[in-house]
């Protein structure tokens, strides 16, 4: 198959981008669509041209560092899934296919199709943790926990922290991703040594990292490659209040 890619080429940040068309030919439909890129490249680099930069890792879906936007759709039109697992039979013979990276304020440009997300390390770093004692780990059955309760933490830890949901949004809020940090280690007792002041400093430095505010378009779920649930949310809310109301902790 035959098909025509318009890429976002940018060589920094404060530098100015623009769409490049590039044509390819003898497209597998087996090619997923990050090994389509490799192709690419590949020519480019044969011509003497810079290749496309972008990102990648495991390629099966578990990092989610292959971030970038398909045709308007972050991580591509295929919901439930990252770049790397989407497919060229998803795509038609002559389709012509615009590519560009996760647009943010927090997240700058390094280039092409490579993004800077390290506001979410800071962010994990501000609150995302749990205190344990050092020395010999307890067995799994020591604190009784409801399987609920785990299905529900253990879903919110899904998350993998692609930042397709603030490519989503229209104001590029992080409250996703943040709400789903914050989630699933306030619903276990590991997490409840930190839980008064999890939320605001983890919010804090959200807020200070630049991302907008959520206004409730729910964007953030449907294109999760994960499924996170905007219900976490209205969780990471009432944990934000409570601790407000609760603690010493400055907002």
């Amino acid at each position: 198959m035959k098909v025509t890619l318009k890429i976002w080429r940018q060589s920094g940040n404060d530098k100015k981008g623009q769409f490049v068309e590039y044509k390819l030919d003898n497209v597998k439909k087996e090619m997923s669509f990050l090994e389509m890129l490799d192709v690419l490249n590949e020519q480019l680099i044969q011509k003497k041209e810079q290749p496309v930069a972008f990102e990648h890792d495991c390629r099966e879906g578990i990092c989610g560092t292959c971030n970038m936007v398909i045709n308007g759709f972050p991580h591509g039109p295929q919901q439930g899934t990252t770049t790397c697992q989407l497919h060229m039979r998803h795509f038609k013979d002559g389709d012509t296919i615009w590519i560009e990276p996760f647009r943010a304020k927090a997240f700058p440009i390094i280039r092409d199709l490579v993004v800077d997300r390290a506001a979410f390390d800071r962010i994990i770093q501000a609150g995302g943790y749990v205190s344990v004692n050092t020395g010999q780990a307890q067995d799994a059955n020591a604190i009784p926990i409801q399987k609920e309760i785990v299905s529900e933490a253990f879903d919110a830890a899904a998350c993998i922290g692609c930042g397709a949901c603030v490519a989503a949004c229209p104001n590029a809020s992080a409250m996703l991703f943040v709400s789903a940090k914050v989630s699933h280690l306030s619903m276990l007792p590991q997490g409840k040594v930190e839980a008064k002041k999890r939320a605001q400093a983890m919010v804090k430095q959200m807020d200070e990292e630049g991302f907008g505010r959520c206004s409730n378009v729910t964007a953030c779920e449907a294109e999760c490659p994960k499924g996170i649930s905007v219900a976490n949310i209205a969780r990471l809310n009432r944990e934000y209040l409570g601790s407000v109301f609760t603690s010493e902790v400055n907002a």
